[in-house]
């Protein structure tokens, strides 16, 4: 029988591979192993379960927590009966999870723990279709008593004492479920408005993942560790159908704190994550270089024109010379595996990276360490991936070309367009966003962008968010944000400039490598907002941005900025939870600022609110100061 839909892999891997590993989890320091026959006894316990607490075909079950195997059990028992799962972030705030579970009309909430127990009973009384909330962690609920309530241990043995357990039927649902059956509810970042459900079949998810690995084969015996929130679609292409369909083990880190270790650990043959966790890592390596020793620093320095020589083979192809190929040997030995090793990538074959463009720095410094990583060109909407770098064809300012089976076309207005069997079918209770996204098949990105003399696509950014000057030259923003963000210091960018005579820039330090700099240059401050506002730091980014605008063309050049009191948050809804910036609201929200930065001030107060997670708020007035770029310092050598 040709396997359709995600639960029909799963049995199929209980039966052709009982006792390899399909899952492992990490517990009190100790890696727990789950074969693919016990992953596969274990869903069928709780969808038996689920079916007796009234769950069945169409239905949707939410699930919210941290990367656990009881979220990948949750998600393929509902989908098993012929339900559909709905991811949300664990970090939601009770609003967000109120609204998405409403908008979907979530039957059964799956939690991991009484942290998000919590966050559900308070909004209780505005949740009319949830009829049940099964949690999987026990920690903290003894005294809970609440008919709502439900452990996750619980449901599973109702389903395994029900006789439809033992009947066979559980199976022959299963078998009946179809490829276009609607796998999960995958809600948008929500950037410009409330988050919109996309509804994904299993036909598009599996059909991405097919494409992806006909190009990229992946072995039964690789290891990926997931550590990125299940709700982004990134994650569960890589932790869910890609698993299920490839068959290899998935690892779940013991804590959000341990990740680094235990990437180190299990030292994967995969990774897949967003442009922030490497520009992350390249941060930490900068700082280490910095601190090491006179030899480390020498041998780094000394081998690195041979890193750089490989990353070209991988951007254009061709070969080292023997020599390069003897040092780089040599430097990979000494120097570059070291590097790997802290970063857990010592035995990747493939590292991907999406959900928003990766600066051609970046990509290259990793190509100097052996490390193969590869843009991908996605949407929530197509299923994660359309286009996708070849092996020997990484271009760092291209996404790569088209996956099998998927056509991308470009408009009239630059637009990208995009038609395959994994874009979806459209967003759920939202006929007019459907009708504007999908287009006789194509899928309208909203992204600017153009096919290369080569093939690949070049994506130059959204729509809506391209700079158009005064004078009607146009900007790309994320090009100059991506370009800031390869210092060290600066954590987050916002560029501005549409309807202005230049760009300016909105920059949020990164506080542990700018709280080190101070360290060591005997700069005393005491919070994030006072560190932010030192000379020694204004001048430290001054200087940053020098540099990279060395690297700009003229109309791109930041020509003034500012260093933010606080950082953007997605709780203060400056973020989304993919940690994307909300434009529109930052720049109404901080419209003094940015006016300021457009005047002859040299600094500019700001007046607002910093919300707790409790509800609590508190009041901050702050001055900001306005750094010109251009401009003398003064003669104590400060910014003036």
């Amino acid at each position: 029988m040709k396997l359709k839909t995600i639960p029909q892999y799963l049995l199929a891997r209980g039966v052709q591979w009982p006792n390899k590993t399909a899952m492992r989890q990490k517990k009190l320091g100790i890696w727990q192993e789950l074969t693919w026959r016990q992953l596969s006894e274990e869903v069928k316990a709780l969808s038996s379960g689920l079916r007796e607490l009234g769950f069945s075909r169409g239905d949707k079950l939410a699930i919210i927590g941290d990367n656990r195997p009881e979220w990948v059990m949750a998600e393929a028992a509902a989908q098993a009966l012929g339900g559909v799962s709905v991811g949300l972030y664990q970090d939601s705030l009770p609003k967000e999870i109120a609204y998405i579970l409403n908008h979907s009309d979530a039957k059964i909430v799956v939690v991991e723990d009484q942290e998000q127990v919590d966050k559900l009973l308070e909004i209780a009384d505005e949740l009319p279709f949830v009829q049940k909330i099964v949690f999987y962690k026990d920690k903290g609920m003894r005294g809970y008593d609440h008919p709502l309530l439900s452990p996750f241990r619980d449901v599973q043995q109702l389903g395994r004492q029900c006789a439809y357990y033992a009947s066979g039927e559980w199976e022959r649902e299963v078998e009946q479920g179809s490829v276009e059956d609607i796998a999960i509810l995958c809600y948008t970042a929500g950037t410009t408005g409330p988050p919109k459900g996309a509804m994904l079949s299993h036909r598009n998810l599996l059909h991405m993942t097919e494409s992806l690995f006909s190009i990229d084969p992946v072995d039964v015996s690789d290891e990926y560790v997931s550590f990125l929130p299940l709700a982004w679609i990134g994650e569960q292409m890589m932790s869910v159908s890609g698993a299920f369909l490839a068959g290899y083990t998935v690892n779940f880190p013991e804590d959000t704190s341990t990740v680094q270790a235990d990437l180190r650990e299990i030292g994967p043959h995969l990774i897949f994550s967003p442009p922030r966790i490497w520009e992350d890592m390249v941060s930490r390596v900068q700082v280490k270089l910095q601190d090491a020793g006179w030899l480390k620093r020498s041998l780094y320095e000394w081998f690195r024109p041979y890193g750089e020589a490989k990353a070209q083979t991988a951007i254009a192809g061709g070969r080292l010379t023997v020599w390069q190929r003897l040092m780089y040997t040599l430097g990979d030995y000494l120097v570059f595996s070291a590097i790997k090793d802290h970063l857990g990538l010592l035995r990747i074959k493939r590292a991907y990276t999406g959900g928003a463009a990766l600066g051609a720095d970046v990509s290259r410094f990793f190509q100097s360490l052996g490390v193969n990583l590869k843009q991908i060109y996605g949407q929530t909407e197509v299923s994660g991936i359309a286009a996708v770098h070849r092996d020997g064809k990484i271009k760092p300012d291209t996404v790569g070309e088209p996956l099998p089976g998927t056509e991308i076309n470009v408009s009239d207005k630059r637009e990208i367009w995009i038609k395959s069997p994994s874009v979806f079918s459209g967003y759920y209770k939202n006929e007019r966003a459907t009708e504007d996204a999908l287009v006789d098949g194509w899928l309208r990105t909203g992204d600017v962008g153009y096919m290369d003399e080569s093939g690949q696509l070049v994506v130059l950014d959204r729509l809506q968010d391209v700079i158009r000057l005064d004078n009607d030259e146009l900007v790309s923003p994320q090009l100059i944000e991506n370009k800031l963000k390869f210092s060290p210091y600066i954590k987050e960018v916002m560029a501005i400039g549409t309807d202005r005579p230049y760009v300016t820039a909105i920059l949020n330090i990164d506080m542990a490598n700018v709280g080190r700099y101070a360290e060591l240059n005997q700069v005393a401050y005491t919070t994030y907002s006072d560190l932010a506002q030192k000379q020694e730091v204004l001048l430290l980014i001054r200087r940053e941005v020098e540099r990279m605008n060395s690297e700009l063309a003229e109309k791109e050049k930041v020509k003034r900025f500012v260093l933010l009191h606080k950082e953007l948050d997605a709780d203060d809804e400056e973020l989304t939870r993919t940690k994307k910036v909300r434009r529109s609201y930052v720049a109404d929200k901080y419209e003094a600022v940015i006016d300021g930065m457009y005047s002859d001030l040299n600094a500019v107060w700001v007046e607002g609110a910093v919300r707790y997670r409790d509800g609590r708020e508190t009041a901050v007035r702050t001055q900001l100061k306005i750094v010109d770029v251009d401009a003398p310092l003064a003669s104590d050598g400060e910014v003036a």
